[in-house]
């Protein structure tokens, strides 16, 4: 499918009418489909992306302090973020993959995505420059960084200051089980507090899984507090 993406499809995407169409056919293909994938251009994407999430922040938010602004980052740039951000432009339409790799449902893997958004915008930073991927980061996420009225809190780091203000064990997070395709994983995670309490979480990668399992104590600690 990616060797149908045309100069107006990438032109609906980003913004911007494409000078190298070449960079975008890169950025939407799939390492399994045995040519070279968007690999290099998401590393680079993914800095340019902190950097503008990082600049936009700094700009927006004059009286928040570095911890306040570095959690807000850490939530915006997230895999989550990104994929959520790929599923709403329907990026992995486009996307380029092996045979094998759609049967085991590539399309639909979130990893994927969040990758796929962020060779995006390293394509169109090295086709169209600085402001034109600026342009891509504000209009997409834009909306998200204004409705966050209140820093958010990573559930990992909020189970750690619940352990600590009971002066409890640091929580412990430990591997059950790994399933599914190098390119689709899936994650399962249990996370304990001593012998107090706990719970597991699934995702699509390792840390994905923690933050699920670290929000799920927190939920049954909440609860047995309510008791």
């Amino acid at each position: 499918m990616n060797d149908g993406v045309s100069a107006e499809t990438i032109a609906a995407l980003t913004g911007e009418s494409p000078r190298n169409l070449a960079l975008y056919r890169e950025a939407l293909t799939h390492g399994s489909s045995g040519a070279g994938d968007y690999q290099r251009l998401e590393f680079l994407g993914d800095r340019v992306l902190g950097l503008v999430i990082a600049s936009e922040l700094f700009r927006r938010f004059p009286k928040a302090a570095e911890g306040e602004l570095s959690s807000r980052l850490h939530a915006l740039a997230s895999g989550e973020t990104c994929a959520r951000i790929a599923r709403n432009l329907d990026l992995s339409a486009h996307v380029r993959f092996g045979a094998q790799a759609i049967g085991d449902g590539g399309r639909q893997s979130d990893n994927i995505a969040a990758d796929v958004v962020e060779a995006l915008i390293g394509a169109l930073w090295l086709d169209r420059g600085e402001e034109a991927a600026r342009a891509f980061i504000t209009r997409n996420w834009g909306d998200m960084i204004e409705g966050q009225l209140a820093a958010p809190k990573h559930p990992k780091a909020a189970l750690q200051e619940w352990a600590l203000a009971r002066k409890r064990r640091p929580p412990e997070y430990r591997l059950v089980r790994r399933e599914g395709p190098d390119h689709a994983p899936r994650f399962r995670v249990a996370v304990s507090i001593g012998k107090l309490a706990e719970a597991e979480g699934e995702g699509a990668s390792k840390q994905a899984a923690e933050k699920v399992a670290a929000a799920a104590l927190l939920a049954r600690l909440a609860e047995e507090d309510r008791t």
